[in-house]
């Protein structure tokens, strides 16, 4: 069974408003990403990770300590807990991936930085200032907590220069370009994710791939930030042949992913069946968000394997 559903959501609000994040990662973690690359620190251009791609080894093993606490007699302490992380951060005693884990999700923040490098596009980093965008909170509805973590990531963009920010996924794409705004009086900065950078580059590739792919749409780009095109492009010009599930675009199927911490048995189930959609179409899928990679690969096992689009992307235009 689930933990105790408002004590979790409590112990995730009182982490963003306490520590910046909902699931703090030290700051090796959160950084690793950038090692090599040479970017500036700050200025008017940042590539802005939002860290999401950074925290799902971390998501993954509190999710999983989360399954095996609901099913001793711990889950009746969650409320208790929640007092203790107030003062000390538990979920740094409860999640250590391994580093081959956590280095196999620094690749994607890599895979854009060198993407946008090979298009030409000048950008900076922010760091040890790349905050998370509170989407977590957001979709649990910890409003308070949410408008004061969005006034810190402001006034940090605001203290670096920042005047346009390029995003990796689509829930800091969402969170910084349509939730902020209605948020934060004032608020100006220019928001766009790095496929529809890159599809306005309109780049040749290198090396032309080849093969089929299912492609999962995020339900967050796909119906809120009308990501749907961009990715198609660049995939299509970079040689694939793209297969399109029943569910695609704006009516695509979710991975369940949003869930997992509070109704791990729901999204397991819902990953389920949308793995079954992509592989009767074909025997390779390619994601672009974090939660959808993990979730459907998680459910796949052995039947279709998931990529991130960055991976196609980069073995065709950067190399």
């Amino acid at each position: 069974m689930p933990l105790p559903t408002g004590d979790t959501i409590g112990i995730l609000a009182d982490n963003l408003r306490l520590r910046r994040s909902v699931l703090p990662i030290p700051v090796e973690s959160a950084i690793r990403w950038t090692k090599g690359l040479d970017l500036p620190h700050g200025g008017e251009r940042v590539l802005y990770t939002g860290l999401m791609y950074q925290l799902i080894p971390y998501i993954e093993e509190l999710v999983a300590a989360q399954q095996k606490m609901g099913e001793s007699w711990m889950a009746g302490f969650t409320g208790f807990g929640r007092q203790i992380n107030k003062i000390l951060n538990v979920s740094a005693f409860m999640a250590h991936p391994s580093r081959d884990k956590l280095e196999s999700f620094d690749r994607v923040p890599r895979n854009v930085a060198l993407l946008l490098k090979r298009a030409g596009i000048e950008f900076g980093a922010l760091y040890e200032d790349d905050l998370y965008s509170g989407a977590l909170a957001y979709d649990l509805g910890a409003d308070e907590e949410l408008k004061e973590h969005a006034s810190k990531v402001y006034a940090t963009l605001k203290k670096h220069g920042v005047k346009e920010v390029v995003t990796i996924d689509p829930h800091t794409t969402n969170m910084l370009r349509s939730v902020y705004p209605t948020l934060l009086d004032g608020y100006d900065i220019k928001v766009r994710n790095y496929l529809e950078v890159l599809a306005e580059a309109e780049m040749v590739p290198n090396h032309r791939l080849d093969g089929e792919v299912g492609i999962h749409d995020s339900c967050v780009f796909a119906r809120y930030e009308g990501v749907t095109a961009q990715p198609r492009q660049l995939l299509e010009g970079a040689g694939l042949s793209l297969r399109e599930p029943e569910h695609a675009g704006t009516m695509t199927l979710c991975c369940g992913g949003p869930v997992e911490s509070l109704y791990p048995q729901k999204a397991a189930a819902q990953a389920e069946r949308r793995v079954a959609e992509i592989a009767a179409v074909a025997e390779r899928g390619v994601t672009m968000c974090p939660l959808c990679y993990v979730n459907l690969q998680k459910a796949a096992k052995d039947r279709i394997r998931f990529d991130d689009i960055s991976d196609y992307l980069r073995q065709a235009y950067e190399a």
